[in-house]
């Protein structure tokens, strides 16, 4: 992934921590937790804690610079957004592969079933979990 490690594109003060946080992200190609994202941070040495971790996180995640899948098991892990349009994501549950999606019939249904029901600035994810190829075969 080809994105700068030297700064954050967040929003509000460019802290060190942020930054930190920003740089472990860069270097990553898969998911990972904010706990494993907080031990990667500290096996660096850089002095971050998981509370500043998990805030980081939140905030790159309001402002669309990162995906979220919440897996089974309830955790949720995080990546730099690859794509820059609203996309879903198929997960594979035993090797975590994701394929990014688009699906504007999706969006047109989410759309019509909320002006439907009176509600407007409607957000929403969609995580399909299954078998990848790979896995399906072993």
């Amino acid at each position: 992934m080809s994105t700068s490690t030297s700064s954050t594109p967040s929003k509000g003060r460019s802290t060190r921590q942020k930054r930190a946080v920003w740089a472990a992200l860069s270097e990553l190609e898969d998911f990972v937790s904010a706990q494993d994202l907080h031990r990667i941070l500290s096996d660096r040495g850089e002095r971050v804690s998981l509370a500043t971790v998990y805030r980081v996180l939140q905030s790159h995640q309001e402002e669309g610079l990162l995906d979220v899948l919440r897996p089974d098991d309830g955790e949720a892990i995080f990546r730099l957004c690859a794509a820059e349009e609203h996309h879903h994501h198929l997960v594979c549950r035993s090797c975590g592969l994701a394929v990014e999606f688009e699906a504007p019939e999706m969006e047109s249904w989410a759309s019509t079933l909320a002006a439907d029901n009176g509600f407007t600035d409607v957000r929403h994810t969609l995580e399909i979990f299954g078998l990848c190829k790979t896995c399906s075969t072993k």
